[in-house]
Order: C-alpha cells, then structure tokens, then sequence
C-alpha cells in the first residue's frame, strides 16, 4: 500500500459521490475545520494504481512538542480491502504523513470490529449512534417507528404545527445558532462550534448541502432541526425546542418531514447522531425511536 499526499478535492468527492461516509471524512468538513483555525492533513490509500481508501485527518500539536493526528470515523475504505491490508495501510498512514517526532496518530474507524486494527493498542471505547437507511419507502419507516414515537408523531401532526424550510444563507438561519448556543450553555454540554455550520456550507459553496427545517406555532417559532449534507448522506448536527414544541412533539414532526425531504434529494442514510444511554437517556430513546440501526464502532486506536 502508498499513501497519494497530494490528492485534490475532484477525486476525493467523487470517490464519495454514491458513498454515505460520515461527515467527519468529507473533504468540505475539513475545510470547514480549517477555516475556524485547525489543521487538517488528507491522504488516498492506493493498492498499486487503484484508489481503495481516504482518510482525513485533523493535527495539533500537544503540549507543545507532541504531534497528534487524528482520523474520525475513517479511513473510508473504496473497495473490499483483507485485514492484512488494512493493517499495511494504517502503518502507511502512520509513517507518511511527514509529522515529526514525536507522533501520536490516532484511529477511530467506522466500523464495529475494525479488521486490521486488532494490531493496535485500543485507547478508547467505541461511540455509538444510530443509522437510518433511507433507501426503504415511507411507508416501510414509518412501520418501523416505536410504537410511541408513532403515537407522538401522529399527535404532532395535528397539533397545528407547521413546518417550514428555512433559508440556508447564514442570516436566515443565526437566530437558530445563537439559540443552540445558549443553551448549550444552559444544560452544560459540549458540542462542535456553531461557526462550524456556515463554515461547511461556503466550503461546499452549495445552498443544497443544509437542510434546516423549522416548526411554527402560529405566529411563533417552537422547534428547529439543521441536518448537514454530504454526497448521497446526512447527518443531524443540532435541535432546539421551546416549551411549547416539546410538548406537541416538534422534533417528531421535524424528524419525520426531514426524512422525507432527505429521500425526495437521493440522501440514503441518515446518521442520527451520538446515543449515550447514560448521560442522555431520553435523546438516546428519541434516536433509537426512529428504529434505525443501532452502531458501536470499535474505538480509537494508535
């Protein structure tokens, strides 16, 4: 396996073109990173002339002398690659990235049992999320809903909300950053910086790589969702609701009108984002609720 340090966007978009590989691996993503300060470093994993891997990678520097690199939920891999040659090409990647010494180069592949990687140390348990394919009619997703999650879907559909689609010039949509931003604060919770979303959609220079619906109560604004595009996949990224969505179940009218706004763009797999049972029990149950696929990768390796 050799590592192609010099591959342009044209090829790794079109690798990924009919691919739902996870946003943390599109090359826009990693614009978008660079754009808000961090440093980014990309490779194409090549089997003699043939393109059979990506990874992106982000880099810092610890402690002021340690380099760290750091590949999310990748490499993505373009073809059926054995374990051997998964394990070749991550000490590749370890060696050509062109970081000094010292390195650290970190894994975290977006698989439940990382062939290959069974030849590293694991540092860190998997993250789990869940998956929905959006290749299955509608009336197919919607069978597969919880049954009350149902309940409150058909609840939400006629409690007199109404959904809009918002604008995706970052004017239109602020007020739903700001609003994320605060609460953030509120709950204490962590989570990717709002600049991160106007920062993905210049890199892609698409209108069509946002989706970002908004459910209305009256004259009033009650819930959001704002989903970030990539190739033929989507990925929730924030929420919001007042009170009074919450209790008319917005997210589940705003979920569901997402989905099929998602199916009617060719969008065939929804990643839904983080579940933790623990610390986020009913977020994780609204996730799970939808009847998508459970995932927990295998973790981080070095």
């Amino acid at each position: 396996m050799k590592l192609d340090l010099d591959i342009h966007r044209p090829a790794w978009d079109l690798a990924l073109m009919d691919r739902p590989a996870a946003v943390q691996q599109d090359w826009c993503y990693g614009d978008a990173l660079v754009a808000l300060g961090a440093q980014v470093c990309r490779a194409g994993i090549l089997d003699g002339d043939t393109l059979v891997g990506l990874a992106q990678f982000t880099t810092r520097r610890i402690g002021g002398v340690v380099h760290m690199a750091a590949c999310t939920r990748g490499p993505v891999w373009l073809e059926n690659v054995g374990p051997d040659a998964k394990a070749e090409s991550y000490r590749a990647l370890k060696r050509g990235l062109g970081l000094s010494w010292p390195r650290i180069t970190v894994f975290t592949p977006d698989e439940t049992a990382p062939a290959g990687a069974g030849r590293m140390s694991r540092v860190m348990t998997g993250y789990s999320t869940v998956l929905l394919d959006l290749t299955q009619s509608a009336e197919a997703l919607r069978a597969g809903l919880d049954g009350k999650w149902r309940n409150r879907l058909k609840a939400a559909e006629k409690s007199g909300l109404k959904v809009q689609q918002a604008g995706t010039k970052p004017a239109q949509y602020r007020w739903l950053l700001e609003t994320e931003e605060g609460q953030r604060t509120e709950r204490g919770y962590r989570a990717a910086p709002a600049a991160l979303v106007p920062a993905y959609a210049e890199a892609k220079g698409e209108r069509s790589s946002l989706l970002i619906l908004r459910a209305d109560k009256g004259r009033s604004k009650t819930a959001a969702m704002l989903f970030l595009i990539h190739g033929r996949a989507a990925t929730y990224h924030m929420g919001w609701a007042d009170e009074t969505g919450r209790r008319d179940g917005a997210h589940n009218l705003l979920l569901w009108s997402a989905i099929e706004a998602l199916q009617a763009r060719g969008i065939v797999q929804l990643d839904l984002g983080g579940v933790n049972t623990a610390s986020g029990a009913g977020i994780a149950r609204f996730k799970i609720g939808t009847g998508g696929r459970v995932v927990t990768l295998g973790g981080s390796y070095f």
